[in-house]
């Protein structure tokens, strides 16, 4: 499945500024073959935008959602985005997939915030593997800090992830998680993981780019620099089901060994 990584902040404090981005990243996207739009953390409304996050909050079969489902099925393809989700008088750091049938397929709520600035604006999530079914993958939602986290996405690959979607907002100066920490998360997985950021400065925070997707066998297939940009990679699950028989990291474990870890 040919994926597309949108690394862009979009258009800070304007969702109707960030679907337009969308849409026509969508397009490009699906005119290059792709059948999966990824966008980064908090891409619906901005990241840095203070109490903005809590009035521009919507439920995740919101209006948004419904426009975002449009774009999917306009383009024939399918699209995962970060957003702000409202539920009751809570707010999650939230992601979404839709499917290129405008279908909601799965949501995730960012399981471990990271520093001051999330705590003050988000209630963290509980579920931390959430999957669904897309073009015979199956496709796991995780956002930004929870990837830096092994127990996390060892429990997706436990759970059979085959393609892990990372929205972002990695800023300075973390930019070996990008370049180094993810590749190694899909090798010793056996997944691929698309690792999609914003870019540029946004309030107090500079985001560094570098997105990526990296395969089963710890190597980018694609890598962004450090601007507004659409890279697209191919996700092939022949070579995934090859590399987990060469590297049964999986098989070869031993539980019993690991009570101390929990």
């Amino acid at each position: 499945m040919r994926t597309a990584l949108l690394q862009s902040s979009g258009r800070p404090g304007s969702t109707a500024g960030n679907l337009k981005v969308l849409d026509e990243a969508a397009g490009r996207a699906a005119a290059a073959g792709a059948g999966l739009l990824v966008a980064p953390e908090m891409f619906l409304t901005g990241y840095a935008i203070g109490e903005d996050i809590a009035r521009l909050a919507e439920p995740a079969d919101g209006d948004a959602t419904d426009t975002i489902a449009e774009i999917a099925s306009r383009h024939g393809l399918a699209v995962a985005y970060g957003y702000p989700e409202r539920s009751g008088d809570a707010v999650f750091n939230s992601a979404q997939l839709i499917s290129a049938e405008g279908t909601r397929l799965a949501n995730y709520r960012k399981t471990h915030l990271f520093g001051c600035f999330e705590r003050d604006h988000f209630t963290p999530g509980e579920q931390p593997v959430v999957q669904a079914e897309l073009d015979g993958l199956r496709v796991g939602l995780m956002i930004c800090y929870d990837v830096e986290f092994p127990e996390n996405v060892r429990a997706h690959a436990l759970a059979g992830t085959d393609l892990l979607l990372v929205p972002t907002a990695q800023m300075h100066p973390f930019q070996f998680v990008a370049e180094s920490l993810v590749p190694v998360r899909a090798f010793e997985n056996q997944m691929y993981v698309a690792y999609v950021n914003r870019v540029g400065q946004e309030g107090e925070f500079e985001f560094v780019g570098l997105s990526t997707l990296a395969g089963p066998d710890g190597f980018a297939r694609t890598r962004a620099g450090r601007g507004e940009e659409l890279v697209l990679a191919d996700v092939d699950p022949a070579f995934l089901a090859a590399s987990r028989e060469a590297n049964p990291y999986l098989k070869d474990r031993r539980p019993g060994l690991y009570g101390s870890l929990v």
